[in-house]
């Protein structure tokens, strides 16, 4: 049809809402196609203009867009099963006057804040390597996972056994309330706390009981086992394509405040792998026939943009030498050699060098840690002693973003902090915390983003038959 060859002819801008929704399930291009329009900047996407101009708002609908643009809605939804011809004419023509109005409208605000090259070199390109991502899907091994929901059915009913042993009796271990009866009224255990419906049984509460009491162990071990199970294998098994036994995940390119992508319907980008259940369920992932998975990631990138970003030459130096980041601050901050920093010392150290990061505060560190505020404090201390710069690049980071009321990376995606001059003091924390860790944050989701469209690009020219199936933040995996 005319309309679906114009659509193709690069030289002819258009303007839509949701690209990358219109690409996977509507408008199939070629991969020569596909080439031309990144070459062309062919095509350009409101709901990815609105996100770059208010990273925050969440919500990018085109009504959404239209309220915000003070357009009004004149076209009344009507039911699907209700809707006439001139329903849908009326609501589609509508449509198409709230882009082209938001089109003019974020362009101008876009060119202000000098966010339009990260817009068209990167966002929009984008756009085609997540849906030609989305479209392919990754490959499962569903009669694996099938076997392995019977192994853990078997593993849940022995856990139940011996918890029922434990106890005394058999009751609801999924019922919080059930639960809190059983271990602080029954058994007597220490610490509870009391809610408007009964004793807390949070993880934290748990995991503090759990090293004196085997049955706080054991529902913990449940708990972990009952959200694998139904969560990633029984999620998996409900989700995957019964013809191509693939699941096709859905990236949103507006989702998180920082501009990294987020995954869903199911989320690829959170499969567990610490446990060894966890392991297992990853392993349900393959190559067809012929093709290997190939994955590869940036090492401690948050970091290396901190020390980029804060220019502190010890922590720079670490890097340019191939140091491990971890054992080099545990060094540091213990004030012993690399060679006698223990296992706990570098797992301290992490979780510091990570806690700047995000801009964790003592009492949060001495949480994590398990230790006093004071001792936290002293360690956070130490740290800045050997990374001066750091602390800086903090200190400035923030007093420029209560000067101005935001913070940008270093492709300049800006996110606005509306609480960072609040009289509320929790309010101004958090959006401090927001400062701190937006540009480096932010700045590794640029990072991957640009080498996703770079290679995807170079593969389409080079007519490679690999596929890019996966981003999980500082990883690619490929079908190769």
């Amino acid at each position: 049809m005319w309309w679906d060859e114009l659509l193709r002819v690069t030289s002819v801008k258009k303007v839509t809402h949701d690209l990358k929704g219109l690409l996977r399930h509507h408008l199939i291009l070629s991969e020569s196609s596909m080439e031309d329009a990144l070459r062309d900047e062919a095509w350009q996407d409101v709901r990815i203009m609105a996100y770059l101009h208010d990273p925050d708002a969440g919500d990018y609908s085109l009504e959404r867009l239209g309220r915000n643009l003070g357009i009004s809605i004149v076209a009344q939804p009507v039911a699907k099963s209700h809707a006439t011809d001139n329903d849908r004419i009326a609501k589609l023509c509508e449509s198409a006057v709230l882009i082209h109005k938001a089109y003019e409208w974020y362009k101008v605000r876009l060119d202000e804040m000098d966010l339009w090259e990260l817009f068209t070199t990167v966002e929009m390109p984008l756009s085609f390597v997540l849906a030609s991502m989305e479209r392919h899907g990754m490959l499962i091994d569903i009669e694996y996972l099938r076997q392995l929901r019977d192994e853990l059915n078997t593993a849940l009913r022995e856990l139940e056994e011996r918890i029922y042993k434990l106890a005394g009796e058999r009751f609801n271990i999924r019922s919080p309330r059930q639960l809190g009866r059983v271990l602080f009224e029954k058994l007597q255990l220490p610490h509870g706390r009391r809610t408007k419906t009964g004793y807390s049984t949070a993880a934290d509460v748990l995991e503090a009981l759990a090293p004196q009491y085997e049955i706080v162990t054991r529902v913990l071990e449940y708990r972990e086992l009952e959200k694998l199970r139904s969560t990633y294998v029984d999620g998996l098994l409900e989700l995957v394509n019964p013809t191509t036994h693939r699941v096709h995940t859905t990236f949103d390119q507006a989702g998180a405040a920082t501009g990294r992508l987020s995954s869903s319907e199911p989320n690829l980008q959170n499969i567990p792998i610490r446990s060894e259940w966890g392991k297992r369920i990853r392993r349900a992932f393959i190559a067809p026939s012929g093709h290997v998975l190939l994955s590869a990631d940036y090492s401690q990138i948050e970091l290396r943009i901190l020390a980029h970003v804060s220019g502190d030459e010890a922590l720079c130096n670490a890097f340019m030498h191939g140091e491990d980041i971890h054992t080099r601050t545990a060094a540091d901050v213990f004030d012993v050699s690399m060679d006698e920093v223990t296992d706990d010392m570098r797992r301290r150290a992490k979780v510091i060098n990570f806690g700047i990061v995000y801009g964790m505060s003592s009492f949060g560190l001495a949480q994590q840690l398990g230790i006093s505020q004071d001792e936290a404090m002293r360690y956070i201390e130490n740290y800045f002693n050997r990374y001066p710069k750091v602390k800086e690049y903090i200190e400035r980071t923030i007093e420029h973003a209560r000067a101005h009321g935001y913070v940008t990376t270093l492709l300049k995606r800006r996110r606005y902090l509306r609480g960072i001059n609040s009289t509320d003091e929790r309010e101004r924390e958090a959006a401090q915390r927001a400062a701190i860790n937006m540009p480096i944050q932010g700045s590794a989701a640029d990072i991957i983003k640009v080498a996703m469209v770079r290679l995807w690009s170079e593969m389409l020219r080079r007519n490679w038959r690999a596929k890019m199936i996966l981003q999980v933040h500082d990883e690619l995996v490929w079908e190769v």
